[in-house]
This record gives C-alpha cells, sequence and structure tokens, in this order.
C-alpha cells in the first residue's frame, strides 16, 4: 500500500481507501454486518487507513459499523471522512428506495447538528474530515456551509472540511476552488476510466491551490470491474438500477471498448486494478474509494495501490487526451 498526504493541509492517507457506502445496508443490495465488518477489518489488516462514509449510508448505519470496528481495534493512523447536508432523519428504510423523503439541507444550523449526530455515532470527539454532501451550485452560492465549515473548525468539532462535488457538476463548480480555497482542505469528486470531466478545469484548480482530491466511483458502481454485461439487472433496492440503467449500461460498455488495448497490456492485472490506477495517475488526485462489501473485493481493490500509477507514456499510448 503507498500513501500521500490529501493535498497541502491534509492528512496522510492510504491511496486505495474504503468506500462505505454498500455497508450500510440500503441501496446496494443485502448486506451482511459480520461479513460487513471483516472487509473494514481486511482493509484496515492491509494497510487501508482511509475510510469515506456518510451520515445518510444507511441513515447513519454505516458510521455505526465503522465505530464498531474502531473500537475493537483502536483508531491508530485511520483517517475517517463522513459527509453531511442530506437530512434523513425523518425518512424510512422503505423511502429510501427512491430518494424522495431524503432533503437536502445545508443550513448553519443542520450542520452543526449533523455533525454531533455523526461524533456521537463514531463516538469522537472531532470528526477528521467532514465534506459537504454533494450540494448543487445554487446552495453553495449562499454564505451559510461555508460559516458552518469554518464555525465547526474553529470549535474543534472538525479537522479538515471537505466538498463533495455534485456529480456531473465538476466543470460548474470548479469556480468555488477559487471562492473558498481558504476553508476547504479537500474535494471528491465523481472520476474514473469513463467519467473524465474533472480533468478539464477542476483538477488543475485543486493543484493550483493544493486542495486534496478523492475520487469516488472510481469503478463505475463496479461496471469497470468487468462483470456487467448489457443483460445485467438489478433489484428494486439497488441504487444502480437507476444509476446503471439498460441505456446507460449499453452506452458505457460500447464507450469501454475502446479501452481494451489498455487493459490487454496489463493482462496480469485485473480490469479493476487497471482502473484505480488510472485515477491514481493524475497528479491531482491522492486516493480512490472503491466500495466494497466483501474482503475478496478489498483484496482486489487494494492491489490497484501496490502497482502504483499507470506511467505516462503507457497513457499516451492507450488513453486519449480531454480537449
Amino acid at each position: 500500500m503507498k500513501y500521500k498526504h490529501l493535498g497541502q493541509r491534509g492528512p496522510e492517507v492510504s491511496t486505495i481507501g474504503f468506500g462505505a457506502w454498500a455497508i450500510g445496508g440500503l441501496n446496494w443490495g443485502k448486506t451482511d454486518d459480520s461479513v460487513s465488518e471483516k472487509a473494514l477489518n481486511e482493509a484496515l489488516d492491509h494497510g487501508v487507513t482511509f475510510i469515506d462514509t456518510a451520515d445518510v449510508y444507511g441513515f447513519g448505519h454505516s458510521e455505526e459499523l465503522i465505530s464498531r470496528v474502531i473500537k475493537e481495534r483502536g483508531k491508530k493512523n485511520v483517517i475517517i471522512a463522513t459527509k453531511a447536508g442530506s437530512d434523513f432523519y425523518n425518512a424510512t428504510a422503505s423511502d429510501n428506495k427512491g430518494y424522495g423523503s431524503i432533503t437536502p439541507n445545508y443550513k448553519k444550523e443542520y450542520l452543526i447538528f449533523a455533525v454531533e449526530k455523526s461524533l456521537k455515532r463514531l463516538n469522537f470527539e472531532a470528526l477528521d474530515i467532514l465534506q459537504l454532501h454533494s450540494p448543487d451550485t445554487e446552495e453553495l452560492a449562499k454564505d451559510e456551509p461555508w460559516l458552518a465549515l469554518d464555525k465547526l473548525k474553529k470549535d474543534g468539532k472538525i479537522k479538515y472540511a471537505g466538498l463533495s462535488i455534485q456529480s456531473f457538476k465538476e466543470t460548474e463548480q470548479a469556480h468555488l476552488l477559487d471562492l473558498h480555497n481558504d476553508i476547504l482542505d479537500c474535494i471528491q469528486v465523481r472520476y474514473n476510466l469513463l467519467e473524465r470531466e474533472a480533468e478539464k478545469i477542476l483538477f488543475p484548480k485543486a493543484l493550483k491551490y493544493g486542495i486534496g482530491v478523492i475520487a469516488r466511483i472510481p469503478l463505475l458502481f463496479g461496471l469497470l470491474t468487468g462483470k456487467f454485461s448489457t443483460l445485467s439487472t438489478f433489484g428494486e433496492d439497488d441504487h444502480r438500477k437507476m444509476n446503471l440503467s439498460t441505456d446507460k449500461l449499453e452506452r458505457y460498455l460500447r464507450e469501454l471498448e475502446k479501452y481494451k488495448p489498455l487493459f490487454d497490456h496489463y493482462k496480469d492485472q485485473s480490469m479493476a486494478q487497471v482502473c484505480l490506477r488510472f485515477c491514481l495517475s493524475h497528479p491531482a488526485c491522492q486516493t480512490a474509494i472503491p466500495g466494497a462489501k466483501t474482503s475478496i473485493q478489498v483484496h482486489e481493490n487494494i492491489a490497484g495501490s501496490d502497482s502504483g500509477p499507470i506511467p505516462e507514456d503507457i497513457l499516451k499510448s492507450f488513453v486519449q487526451k480531454l480537449d
């Protein structure tokens, strides 16, 4: 496992982290807490020091599972990043299948309330990293979310502040790094081999201001592991039924075909490992957070760090540069 500092001000983290959405028990199909805890322990045993979660994942359950594991083994050098801004406190598990009862809420008072709830679930005195959970651009034009982050830092409730860039708004929200680089220590962004909009404007700004970058969805909800086909289907309780609809799945699979020479070049590595290495090859990106529900998935992901970034000459040969 390799390690990098998350931007100029952030903590040192493993270049492959543990994405803890799936273990929350909602939106990813059936889960088993004992299997999830084993996966977390396997990740930590093999050098993962960065876990990314959110208060809304399983309506707090992801945070609770992480807390249980940390309590048993000690926190040591582990960095936990969580998120707030998706108000689920009046929602039910059945409502969450359609996300309809989760209300975006980035008011200062609510964010402070949400942090206190996360602190209690995690049993921490201060959160390592708090990220605003993918607000729309209109919300981020208001003062309240930024005032909340500033106050939470000054009050010692959070150590580092981050922003999860809303999916497919990587260019639209890039200007926020110009406006708030004094408060932002890191950003989290949707980035993978097939979704590279962040390379255009957002990543250069992150490098300019020394803001750390966390790559989320680096395996595109599992599609970049090579296990899906046009015949793949998902259950009603699986968010991929919406995010990888039949039309999207077919389009992504067509796009993936052009990268076959890259995968053939690294025949000794899995598709997932090559795709994780791709994310880590961009100089702006310090860590990627593939999701994992099982120990097998953990080991597959970790190997993506061991080989390091893909050399620049290989990228130039097999990955077309964006205009």
